[in-house]
Protein backbone atom coordinates (compact mmCIF):
# COMPACT_ATOMS: atom_id res chain seq x y z
CA UNK A 1 0.00 0.00 0.00
CA UNK A 2 0.97 3.55 -0.70
CA UNK A 3 0.85 6.15 2.07
CA UNK A 4 0.80 9.78 1.74
CA UNK A 5 2.69 11.70 -1.31
CA UNK A 6 4.41 15.30 -0.82
CA UNK A 7 3.08 17.00 -3.97
CA UNK A 8 2.72 20.26 -2.84
CA UNK A 9 4.87 22.78 -0.51
CA UNK A 10 1.46 22.59 1.00
CA UNK A 11 1.69 18.93 2.00
CA UNK A 12 5.78 20.00 3.50
CA UNK A 13 3.76 22.23 5.70
CA UNK A 14 1.62 20.02 7.31
CA UNK A 15 4.14 17.77 7.75
CA UNK A 16 6.06 19.80 9.55
CA UNK A 17 3.18 20.98 11.88
CA UNK A 18 2.43 17.78 12.67
CA UNK A 19 6.19 16.90 13.76
CA UNK A 20 6.39 20.55 16.14
CA UNK A 21 3.48 19.11 17.57
CA UNK A 22 4.70 15.77 18.03
CA UNK A 23 7.86 16.81 19.36
CA UNK A 24 9.10 20.39 20.43
CA UNK A 25 12.40 19.93 19.76
CA UNK A 26 11.38 20.09 15.87
CA UNK A 27 9.05 23.05 16.97
CA UNK A 28 12.30 24.82 18.08
CA UNK A 29 13.96 23.20 14.89
CA UNK A 30 11.49 25.25 12.48
CA UNK A 31 11.35 28.30 14.08
CA UNK A 32 15.17 28.28 13.09
CA UNK A 33 14.75 27.27 9.74
CA UNK A 34 11.34 28.66 8.28
CA UNK A 35 9.64 27.16 5.61
CA UNK A 36 10.49 23.86 4.34
CA UNK A 37 11.83 22.97 0.47
CA UNK A 38 9.76 21.02 -1.37
CA UNK A 39 12.88 19.49 -3.11
CA UNK A 40 10.52 17.39 -5.27
CA UNK A 41 11.70 16.03 -8.80
CA UNK A 42 10.72 14.15 -11.80
CA UNK A 43 10.92 10.45 -11.48
CA UNK A 44 12.37 7.98 -14.07
CA UNK A 45 15.42 6.53 -15.37
CA UNK A 46 17.34 10.11 -16.25
CA UNK A 47 16.62 10.58 -12.03
CA UNK A 48 18.49 7.73 -11.24
CA UNK A 49 21.12 8.11 -13.94
CA UNK A 50 22.01 11.74 -12.76
CA UNK A 51 22.25 10.16 -9.06
CA UNK A 52 24.82 7.62 -10.65
CA UNK A 53 26.42 10.50 -12.06
CA UNK A 54 27.27 12.83 -9.24
CA UNK A 55 28.28 10.06 -6.29
CA UNK A 56 31.62 10.39 -5.24
CA UNK A 57 32.12 13.59 -7.07
CA UNK A 58 31.86 17.43 -6.73
CA UNK A 59 28.82 19.10 -7.64
CA UNK A 60 30.66 21.24 -10.52
CA UNK A 61 32.18 17.94 -11.98
CA UNK A 62 28.62 16.50 -11.77
CA UNK A 63 27.02 19.02 -13.40
CA UNK A 64 30.10 18.98 -16.22
CA UNK A 65 29.63 15.48 -16.76
CA UNK A 66 26.11 15.57 -17.14
CA UNK A 67 26.26 18.46 -19.50
CA UNK A 68 28.35 16.42 -21.82
CA UNK A 69 26.14 12.91 -21.26
CA UNK A 70 23.43 15.41 -23.06
CA UNK A 71 25.49 17.05 -25.91
CA UNK A 72 25.99 13.06 -26.51
CA UNK A 73 22.84 11.97 -26.24
CA UNK A 74 23.43 9.39 -23.50
CA UNK A 75 20.90 10.62 -20.85
CA UNK A 76 18.31 8.53 -22.97
CA UNK A 77 18.08 4.87 -21.65
CA UNK A 78 18.15 3.30 -24.84
CA UNK A 79 21.72 5.53 -25.93
CA UNK A 80 22.94 4.28 -22.35
CA UNK A 81 21.96 0.72 -22.76
CA UNK A 82 23.90 0.58 -26.08
CA UNK A 83 26.61 2.96 -25.20
CA UNK A 84 30.39 1.44 -25.11
CA UNK A 85 33.09 2.23 -22.81
CA UNK A 86 35.35 4.26 -24.71
CA UNK A 87 31.79 6.74 -25.77
CA UNK A 88 30.94 7.00 -21.53
CA UNK A 89 34.67 7.36 -20.39
CA UNK A 90 34.78 9.89 -23.30
CA UNK A 91 31.95 11.93 -21.63
CA UNK A 92 34.29 11.67 -18.35
CA UNK A 93 32.45 8.27 -16.49
CA UNK A 94 34.49 6.19 -14.63
CA UNK A 95 34.63 2.23 -15.60
CA UNK A 96 32.70 1.85 -12.57
CA UNK A 97 29.94 4.16 -13.42
CA UNK A 98 29.63 3.50 -16.98
CA UNK A 99 28.75 -0.01 -15.49
CA UNK A 100 26.36 0.95 -13.37
CA UNK A 101 24.63 3.46 -16.02
CA UNK A 102 24.39 0.13 -18.65
CA UNK A 103 23.07 -1.74 -15.74
CA UNK A 104 20.48 0.44 -14.69
CA UNK A 105 19.69 1.16 -18.32
CA UNK A 106 19.14 -2.63 -18.69
CA UNK A 107 17.30 -3.23 -15.98
CA UNK A 108 14.26 -3.47 -17.51
CA UNK A 109 12.73 -1.32 -14.49
CA UNK A 110 9.00 -0.47 -15.03
CA UNK A 111 9.33 3.23 -13.81
CA UNK A 112 5.73 4.26 -14.10
CA UNK A 113 4.77 0.95 -11.82
CA UNK A 114 7.13 2.25 -8.76
CA UNK A 115 4.49 4.43 -8.52
CA UNK A 116 2.24 2.58 -6.91
CA UNK A 117 4.22 -0.03 -5.33
CA UNK A 118 5.12 -0.07 -1.50
CA UNK A 119 8.15 2.02 -0.25
CA UNK A 120 10.06 -1.03 0.72
CA UNK A 121 9.38 -2.85 -2.69
CA UNK A 122 10.21 0.64 -4.64
CA UNK A 123 13.98 0.08 -2.55
CA UNK A 124 14.49 -3.28 -2.58
CA UNK A 125 13.42 -3.11 -6.58
CA UNK A 126 16.46 -0.56 -7.05
CA UNK A 127 18.74 -1.72 -4.68
CA UNK A 128 18.93 -4.74 -6.88
CA UNK A 129 20.51 -2.86 -9.32
CA UNK A 130 24.27 -2.41 -9.57
CA UNK A 131 25.52 1.14 -8.10
CA UNK A 132 22.19 1.66 -6.31
CA UNK A 133 22.59 1.55 -2.56
CA UNK A 134 19.83 1.81 -0.13
CA UNK A 135 20.88 5.90 0.22
CA UNK A 136 19.80 6.60 -3.40
CA UNK A 137 16.67 4.30 -3.60
CA UNK A 138 15.67 5.93 -0.41
CA UNK A 139 16.34 9.68 -1.84
CA UNK A 140 14.75 8.10 -4.91
CA UNK A 141 11.65 7.26 -2.88
CA UNK A 142 11.42 10.49 -1.16
CA UNK A 143 12.09 13.38 -3.85
CA UNK A 144 10.96 11.65 -7.10
CA UNK A 145 7.88 9.86 -5.99
CA UNK A 146 6.73 12.08 -3.02
CA UNK A 147 7.03 9.62 -0.36
CA UNK A 148 6.34 11.49 2.56
CA UNK A 149 7.06 8.26 5.35
CA UNK A 150 10.34 7.57 3.41
CA UNK A 151 14.00 8.75 5.73
CA UNK A 152 17.32 8.21 4.51
CA UNK A 153 19.20 7.33 7.52
CA UNK A 154 22.47 6.60 5.82
CA UNK A 155 22.71 9.96 5.22
CA UNK A 156 25.31 11.92 7.29
CA UNK A 157 23.64 14.83 7.11
CA UNK A 158 20.83 13.87 8.63
CA UNK A 159 22.93 12.10 11.56
CA UNK A 160 24.72 15.04 12.56
CA UNK A 161 21.42 17.37 12.04
CA UNK A 162 20.03 14.41 14.52
CA UNK A 163 22.76 14.81 17.07
CA UNK A 164 22.54 18.76 16.92
CA UNK A 165 18.86 18.78 17.32
CA UNK A 166 18.60 15.87 20.28
CA UNK A 167 21.75 16.69 21.90
CA UNK A 168 22.70 13.21 21.33
CA UNK A 169 26.66 13.01 22.59
CA UNK A 170 27.68 11.00 19.17
CA UNK A 171 26.34 10.91 15.96
CA UNK A 172 23.86 8.18 15.57
CA UNK A 173 24.40 5.41 13.67
CA UNK A 174 22.36 4.06 10.27
CA UNK A 175 20.97 1.78 12.59
CA UNK A 176 20.35 4.26 15.81
CA UNK A 177 18.65 6.66 13.52
CA UNK A 178 16.32 4.48 11.45
CA UNK A 179 15.19 3.50 14.81
CA UNK A 180 14.63 6.81 16.07
CA UNK A 181 12.52 7.93 13.19
CA UNK A 182 10.13 5.25 13.45
CA UNK A 183 8.72 7.99 15.68
CA UNK A 184 8.03 10.18 13.26
CA UNK A 185 6.06 8.53 11.16
CA UNK A 186 3.91 9.09 9.18
CA UNK A 187 5.78 12.07 7.75
CA UNK A 188 9.83 10.94 8.08
CA UNK A 189 10.59 12.55 4.51
CA UNK A 190 9.45 16.01 6.39
CA UNK A 191 11.35 15.31 9.52
CA UNK A 192 14.48 14.49 7.53
CA UNK A 193 13.52 18.09 5.24
CA UNK A 194 13.74 19.77 8.91
CA UNK A 195 17.05 17.98 10.26
CA UNK A 196 19.19 18.69 6.85
CA UNK A 197 17.98 22.48 7.26
CA UNK A 198 18.33 22.49 10.82
CA UNK A 199 21.93 20.95 10.26
CA UNK A 200 22.68 23.89 7.46
CA UNK A 201 21.70 26.29 9.57
CA UNK A 202 23.90 25.25 12.66
CA UNK A 203 26.90 24.84 10.62
CA UNK A 204 26.53 28.46 9.07
CA UNK A 205 25.94 29.89 12.50
CA UNK A 206 28.85 27.78 13.19
CA UNK A 207 31.20 29.47 10.78
CA UNK A 208 29.54 33.17 11.68
CA UNK A 209 31.66 32.76 14.65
Amino acid sequence: MVGRIIERAECVAEGADWLAAHDPRFAHALVLTGPLPLRRQADGFTALLDAITGQQVSVASANAIWARMEAAGLTEQAAMAAASDEALRAVGLSRQKARYGRALAQAGIDFNALRTLPDAEVVAILTAVPGIGTWTAEIYAMFALGRADVFASGDLALQEGAKLLFGLENRPTDKALRAMAQDWSPWRAVAARVLWAYYHVAKSREGIR
